[in-house]
Formats: C-alpha cells, structure tokens, sequence
C-alpha cells in the first residue's frame, strides 16, 4: 500500500494511515497492519531499524500516526502522550447540531477520568463539523463522548445502532488531522498535518 509519509528524521516517522487499516494487531493477531507494512518496507530497502508505533488509532479512523525508529525514542514519545504534553487535533462529523459551539465533554471511561474540548466549525443541513482535542487519550474516547451527548460520530456503529440513523457512511467520520509536540532528540517543535481524507472530502461536498 502506498502510506504517505508526513515526517521523518533519524529519530521518528509521521504517516497519514487510511482508514480501515489496523495500526497494530489485535487478539486475533491480524498479519497486515500498518505497522507491519510499514516495517516490511523497511525491511526491503535493507534499513536496520525496527519501527514502533507510540499511540494508535481505530481501524477506522484516518489520519496521522508517530513511529519511532527504535525502542528508547519510543519510550520517549510514550511518556510525552502520557504527560499530555502532545497536542492533537481531529476533525468529526457528528449527527444533529450542538447546542453550544463550543466546549468540553467529561465522562470517565472504564473508571478513568477522560476529557475531550470541541469547537464546532461547520453546520450542515443534519450534521456538524468539528474540531476535536481530546486532552486524554483513552480507548475510544471522542466516539464514546459525542455518544454520550447525544451527538453520536457519523457512520458509527460500535456505540449506537446505525439503523437509528439516517446518514449514513461506511466508516466513522474521524480524521486526526494535526499533531505538535516537542522532539525528544532534538527538543524542537514539530508540527504535522494531514488533510482530510478523500472519503470524508467526498461525504462532506455530497452532504
């Protein structure tokens, strides 16, 4: 698969992962991922290192994924997602409008605190585009939020049963669209961006 690349220096690589891919297996020990793929490309240019992915992303969720090259920069990334010390930015498209354009969800999650701002953007006719920055990073968090509000994402399934719905789509509107964070090699600022995928550009001129 052509994975485009958004970064890369000696230390870290930033794609923009399509949906539908895997970012890691999961129990059931999937063979392609894009871990897989991308380490097997590696692989075949004949480079010595092994990539590591420092967060994930949902199968269906697009958009842009750090490796590192190697374990001790890993552990770095790892403890700057966990410090909260990463700035990330998603776009959604979520069912109805929002009573306020902006603010923040704060339900735990598997008795974990967890919270997500949003900024609304856009309003269409039955549906919203917003901005979303989750400031924890637990499993699932923005779908179970805009669940939780009644403003589920479009195209989800997981969380709500689709058939309540009239717009459909054929995997759940979210794209992680920008990450800043400070390099831990270098201690410069790095700023990446993905633009919203081709599926989600389409809905949204079609919607």
């Amino acid at each position: 698969m052509n994975i485009p690349v958004v970064y890369e220096d000696d230390w870290l690589l930033v794609v923009n992962k399509p949906a539908g891919l895997l970012s890691v297996p999961t129990p059931k020990n999937e063979a392609r991922t894009l871990t897989s793929i991308l380490n097997q490309d590696a692989q075949e240019r004949g480079l010595k290192y092994r990539l590591h992915p420092c967060h994930r992303l949902d199968r269906d969720t697009s958009g842009l994924i750090i490796y590192a090259k190697g374990k001790s920069i890993e552990k770095k990334m790892a403890d700057a997602f966990r410090g909260r010390s990463v700035q990330k930015k998603y776009i959604a498209f979520v069912h109805g409008k929002l009573a306020y354009p902006e603010g923040q969800i704060s339900y735990p999650i598997e008795g974990k605190s967890a919270l997500t701002k949003y900024k609304v953007v856009k309003e269409k006719s039955n549906y919203s585009v917003v901005e979303v920055y989750p400031a924890t990073g637990r499993t699932n968090q923005i779908r179970i939020h805009f669940k939780n509000i009644q403003h589920p994402l479009v195209g989800e399934d997981k969380f709500v049963f689709r058939k309540d719905f009239a717009l459909r789509f054929k995997r759940v509107c979210l794209h992680a669209g920008y990450l800043e964070f400070k390099h831990p090699q270098t201690g410069n600022i790095v700023a990446v961006e993905a633009p919203l995928s081709a599926d989600m550009q389409k809905f949204l001129g079609d919607n």
